[in-house]
């Protein structure tokens, strides 16, 4: 496509601390733009030397978020497709270890002529490539923002940030912008609030030769003129573009909060783009949903990685989404699926009104998930599992229903007698873990009448997927003899996507992951329609006692 304008570049670093929230501010700024009607994507640089997140512990690392070209990839990339609500892709997520590994590729096919690889040029040159890709040859963007990873200051950010300024040099001033993301700490005990570590940040920042444009102050109280007085004095910025980022109730209010203390303005101006009137009225009407909910439902989460929740990122979030649809707060219960047991589910459950099992790999606590499961089915309780929650719920009605002694899955049990969940044919010769699994989009068929034809709408579907293990499809007559409808198959593989259990207000397990495409103005149709059945539970509930 013709490029009207060339594209220009907005980088987002952080200093101070790590986990300030640098994705929801670049994220946030994306959204700004898009509300004034420019076209913008968002790219994540990450300094580990993993080649991407997949074969890193959730506890590591937290999510593996998956795009639709089936890259595993940070978590941020979430944020930023329910933020401006584009889809990323591999092109969205560079690290060290796809960097380093692309340019040793090249030097060993002889690329580089006989030249000694050093990291400048050879490394910083493959960086701004990556940078430039992002933009897409085909596709047109107005703005590409790039959020760096890692702490100003960290060994392994150098080389991007490096790049970053070699960047700035290569371009007109009014194609570049930096935005630096710094902490501005409240000392309770004298009551009073620092600047200095924001100081030395900008200061680390100048020495590699990057003057930011534009400083984002995380801060729980608010900046007082002085303050931001005395920051841009030091790191010599004008006053206004020294902005607030104060805490807020939700992570959907930033935007808003950005846009009040001028940031879409700002950004315009220095980017040079054409002046825009935003159009927040969809984000705001979205975020006062989120603080004025008329209902309650209270759903627990059972899973293995619950003492760290960003684990479950995308999952918190398409509830935030699905509430707001139903005009209700979520509240969620964590349940280490260890500690679960059939004598302690009726005081662990009795307060909810649905129950999730997100996905996971390895046996550890998944006979607690079953155990769950079969609480979930036997007492009526809006039930939904993803991936490995699909997968439980097959074992749990196999060994119940089936009278399968010891159903299990291969990958829990290789010797069990009723291998009810395999390895998928194609991942036996499989012997490397990192990027082999079944990534990215699929088509599924719903089978109609199923209450996942009613959420969708419609017969034909497509979701992201992280998988090996999959319906063993021999045990399916068994299965659908006695109650379990097979909801969704993939035409191509013939793959269980989907199974129901009948004579359930609403008991649905998938295969793939459809948090992964919930949106913040567009919920995802299953989660919309779990925590409406759950709301229908707790009503139902409430007239049983009523009697």
């Amino acid at each position: 496509m013709q490029r009207r304008i060339r594209t220009k570049y907005i980088f987002v670093t952080g200093g101070v601390v790590s986990s300030l929230g640098k994705g929801i501010a670049a994220a946030s700024i994306g959204r700004l733009l898009k509300a004034r009607g420019f076209q913008v994507t968002i790219i994540k640089l990450d300094p580990y030397i993993n080649v991407d997140p997949g074969t890193m512990s959730p506890f590591q690392h937290g999510e593996v978020y998956v795009t639709d070209d089936g890259a595993e990839t940070d978590l941020d990339l979430g944020h930023y497709e329910r933020f401006i609500d584009t889809s990323m892709s591999q092109n969205n997520n560079a690290t060290t270890g796809q960097i380093y590994y692309t340019v040793i590729m090249r030097e060993r096919r002889g690329d580089y002529l006989g030249k000694t690889v050093q990291v400048i040029p050879h490394i910083t040159d493959e960086i701004k490539n990556r940078i430039t890709q992002a933009g897409g040859d085909e596709k047109y963007y107005d703005v590409v923002i790039v959020e760096v990873g890692g702490t100003v200051g960290d060994i392994e950010s150098q080389p991007f940030l490096e790049a970053i300024r070699q960047f700035g040099l290569e371009h007109a001033p009014n194609e570049v912008m930096y935005v630096h993301l710094t902490l501005v700490p409240f000392i309770k005990s004298s009551g009073e609030i620092k600047t200095k570590p924001t100081q030395h940040s900008v200061m680390k920042l100048r020495e590699i030769g990057l003057q930011p444009h534009m400083l984002i102050c995380r801060t729980q109280v608010p900046l007082s003129e002085e303050a931001r007085d005395k920051i841009a004095l030091f790191c010599s910025l004008r006053p206004e573009m020294v902005i607030e980022g104060r805490d807020v109730d939700t992570i959907y209010e930033i935007p808003l909060d950005f846009e009040k203390n001028g940031v879409g303005e700002k950004v315009v101006s220095r980017l040079k783009l054409k002046k825009r009137e935003p159009d927040l009225s969809g984000w705001k009407s979205f975020v006062h949903k989120i603080k004025n909910p008329s209902s309650f439902a209270r759903i627990a989460i059972c899973g293995k990685y619950t003492n760290l929740r960003d684990s479950y990122k995308s999952i918190i979030e398409a509830f935030v989404h699905a509430g707001v649809e139903n005009d209700a707060k979520v509240e969620l219960k964590w349940i280490d699926s260890e500690k679960v047991s059939g004598e302690n589910l009726v005081n662990l459950m009795q307060d909810c009104s649905g129950l999730l099992i997100p996905g996971g790999f390895g046996e550890r606590g998944t006979e607690g998930m079953v155990a769950a499961v079969q609480f979930a089915r036997t007492h009526l309780l809006p039930y939904f599992g993803i991936c490995l929650g699909l997968q439980c719920a097959v074992i749990e009605f196999a060994r119940h229903l089936c009278q399968l002694e010891n159903a299990n899955s291969t990958e829990f049990d290789t010797d069990t007698p009723h291998p009810v969940i395999d390895l998928m044919e194609t991942q036996i010769p499989v012997k490397q873990k990192g990027g082999t699994m079944r990534l990215g989009q699929y088509r599924c068929v719903l089978s109609k009448g199923s209450s996942c034809y009613k959420a969708y709408g419609r017969k034909e579907i497509s979701e992201r997927h992280r998988h090996r293990y999959e319906v063993n499809n021999q045990y399916r007559d068994s299965l659908e003899e006695k109650g379990l409808m097979i909801a969704g198959i993939n035409p191509e593989n013939n793959l269980v996507e989907a199974i129901e259990v009948k004579d359930h207000p609403w008991f649905v397990g998938v295969q793939f992951h459809p948090e992964l495409k919930s949106r913040a103005l567009g919920a995802h149709p299953l989660f919309r329609d779990f925590i409406r059945a759950a709301l229908n539970y707790v009503k139902q509930k409430n007239r049983q006692q009523e009697d």
